[in-house]
């Protein structure tokens, strides 16, 4: 039986990106020596990650693979307190799609660079164009927006939400990604009517080449008590070529999405898809290895690294996540029979110790296991779907070249 398990542990950059000098944060700072894992591996020996864990950072399984190695090959930075010798397949990738966002990371993995520029919004106020602004408001049936700028997600709510659940009014916003963001409140604006709002606004904005509308239901009742839920649904873009995704299909294999997987790829060539939070995305993980079937690929993506430690720039909920996750990859190897292949990746970096709230452009480790001890150096994005097509016998490499 030939299997492969694809995980994004979304944002778990390594460093070295040799264009990090072209992309920003705080408008001005170029992400040149941004790295995600070794700035948390940093900060935790030295004390400075020390609400609700302690100590350096311990990723032994991850590690063991080849997780430190990779990070050294990518950037010359040492992860302090780990250094294992790796006994998996290992190395760093490096994106040439010119983006540092979900969508150029993610169809890239799956074989496919993002070949336009990706459309982004001014950093004024207002920040949408007037035909969109009146076009969300005319599918909400509202007299107006709230926002209409570049904004935090989790501020944006501290600062509107109250207004929101007054007025009616969605809050629209945006970032330094190709994305227009929607956020409502799941009661008093409801959720099945943001989510159809969202959907019907995406084909405007994916004119425009802008990436994804992003729903972004929430819950509570007044600011400092807003949280945004688990029901959020991206509508992207579909991407340009068959993926992936697509590849397995036509070979008669199936692709089990986890996480936001299917948003991602606008759910073409996705044929099961589960979603939630990210200890609950484990257990959905783990019991893919007692379901998928042979030529299958399980895809996975994990995002409450991104979501809500490297965005809000906490670099001690990033590094008690990363040992979390570090604690699960057991689980997830005793499950695995002949013939599987596990790899752990990234589709950007996003700092928590960097300036600015954006993502940074680093590259992403690659390391797995099933393929035996291998150092595979630096390679590109593709190059892991072309790794895991060849893995599973398909004819089809897209832009990259298999390590294996």
């Amino acid at each position: 039986m030939t299997r492969a398990f694809l995980v994004v542990m979304d944002s778990v950059g390594c460093g070295g990106a040799p264009d990090a000098d072209q992309f920003f944060n705080n408008k001005t700072v170029p992400d040149t020596g941004s790295n995600t894992l070794a700035h948390i591996a940093r900060a935790c020996a030295n004390g400075q990650a020390e609400d609700g864990r302690s100590g350096p950072l311990y990723m032994p399984n991850l590690d063991a693979l080849g997780l430190s190695a990779a990070v050294k090959l990518a950037s010359g930075d040492e992860m302090p307190g780990m250094g294992a010798t790796p006994t998996g397949l290992w190395g760093a990738a490096e994106e040439v799609s010119r983006g540092k966002d979900t969508p150029s990371g993610h169809w890239e993995i799956a074989g496919v660079p993002v070949p336009w520029d990706w459309g982004y919004f001014p950093d004024t106020i207002p920040t949408f164009p007037e035909d969109l602004t009146a076009e969300i408001c005319r599918l909400a049936n509202v007299d107006g927006v709230l926002g209409n700028k570049h904004a935090s997600g989790t501020a944006v709510l501290d600062e509107l939400g109250e207004e929101h659940i007054r007025t009616g009014w969605p809050i629209v916003y945006t970032s330094a990604d190709s994305v227009v963001q929607i956020a409502a409140h799941e009661e008093t604006f409801g959720l099945e009517r943001l989510i159809k709002l969202c959907e019907d606004v995406a084909p405007m904005v994916h004119k425009m080449n802008v990436g994804r509308v992003i729903a972004r239901p929430f819950v509570g009742e007044r600011s400092g008590a807003f949280s945004r839920t688990t029901n959020r649904r991206d509508f992207a873009i579909t991407p340009p070529k068959p993926t992936l995704c697509d590849w397995v299909g036509a070979a008669g294999g199936k692709t089990h999405a986890i996480g936001k997987i299917g948003d991602i790829f606008a759910h073409r060539g996705i044929d099961t898809l589960k979603k939630g939070a990210d200890r609950d995305l484990m257990e959905h993980l783990v019991d893919s290895f007692d379901t998928a079937q042979d030529g299958d690929l399980v895809f996975a993506n994990f995002v409450e690294f991104d979501a809500l430690y490297g965005h809000r720039r906490d670099v001690s909920g990033y590094a008690a996540a990363l040992e979390w996750f570090d604690t699960q990859v057991p689980r997830l190897f005793d499950k695995m029979r002949d013939g599987d292949m596990i790899i752990f990746t990234a589709d950007h970096g996003n700092d928590p110790t960097w300036v600015g709230t954006d993502h940074t452009r680093e590259r992403v480790p690659v390391v797995g296991t099933g393929q035996g001890l291998r150092e595979i150096g630096v390679c590109g994005f593709s190059d892991i779907a072309a790794s895991i097509a060849a893995h599973l016998g398909l004819n089809e490499r897209g832009a990259g070249e298999s390590f294996l």
